[in-house]
């Protein structure tokens, strides 16, 4: 009986832990980043860094075409140079960052690009939101950043710094960029870049923000049509009932 009796004991504890890893990894999960960032020497001042991003694919139709990223403040466009890429992707300025791409990934495959910076800017992190673009038009805005550490839908690639080496000072910005073929913008890729699909981050975020609020507007105008409609159908009965 003793024997059964513990048996039965260890089987509910174990079941009971199994459900407590499978809750833990469901509540781990929206919260893991799709696009991420790692870096050669993640200082603060650091120069010449090769940046390396990996997003994974999440279409089971199509695949991973462009992606454009918006920079950090203190990181300018003319100061990045592709360093690998997939085949035949080619890296261009954007004014408030850069997009990278090509002819569409297979299927399933995850993007894996690199890149070198002139110098890091004397923060603490650094996101690079970005909008990763498949080939049948679908896109992945991965533009939030989370702030003390709460949990976001779409986490942005974000990359943590550790103190500047000691006597690292900030270089002066560059007078005369001279881009290479892969980093050059196309004139007419840049007069369209507003309006393409993957306009900057931060456009998006604001079209959001600005929909929310005529949203908002909408709601009270209809609220305060209903309000005027339902005084003016009591007034009427109230002269009925008297006359």
């Amino acid at each position: 009986m003793n024997r059964s009796h513990t048996r039965l004991q260890l089987s509910r504890a174990a079941l009971t832990a199994a459900c407590a890893v499978v809750v833990v990894g469901l509540a781990a999960g929206p919260a893991a980043a799709h696009a991420e960032v790692t870096a050669s020497d993640p200082r603060a001042l650091a120069e010449n860094v090769t940046l390396s991003f990996t997003s994974e694919a999440e279409s089971d139709t199509a695949g991973i075409a462009e992606m454009r990223v918006v920079l950090p403040k203190g990181i300018a466009p003319d100061a990045v140079a592709l360093k690998d890429a997939p085949e035949a992707w080619k890296l261009t300025a954007t004014p408030d960052g850069y997009s990278i791409g090509g002819p569409a990934l297979a299927t399933g495959t995850d993007a894996e690009y690199s890149i070198t910076v002139r110098q890091l800017p004397d923060e603490k992190s650094l996101a690079f939101k970005t909008l990763e673009t498949y080939s049948d038009g679908k896109i992945s805005r991965w533009i939030e950043v989370p702030a003390d550490g709460e949990k976001v839908d779409n986490p942005a690639p974000v990359l943590k710094l550790k103190a500047a080496a000691p006597g690292a000072k900030a270089l002066a910005p560059s007078a005369s960029p001279s881009p290479t073929p892969s980093s050059a913008p196309a004139p007419e890729q840049s007069a369209a870049a507003p309006s393409a699909p993957g306009a900057s981050a931060s456009a998006q975020a604001s079209g959001a923000e600005e929909a929310g609020s005529s949203t908002g507007a909408t709601v009270g105008v209809i609220a305060a049509v209903l309000l005027l409609l339902a005084g003016a159908f009591w007034w009427v009965r109230r002269n009925r009932g008297r006359s």
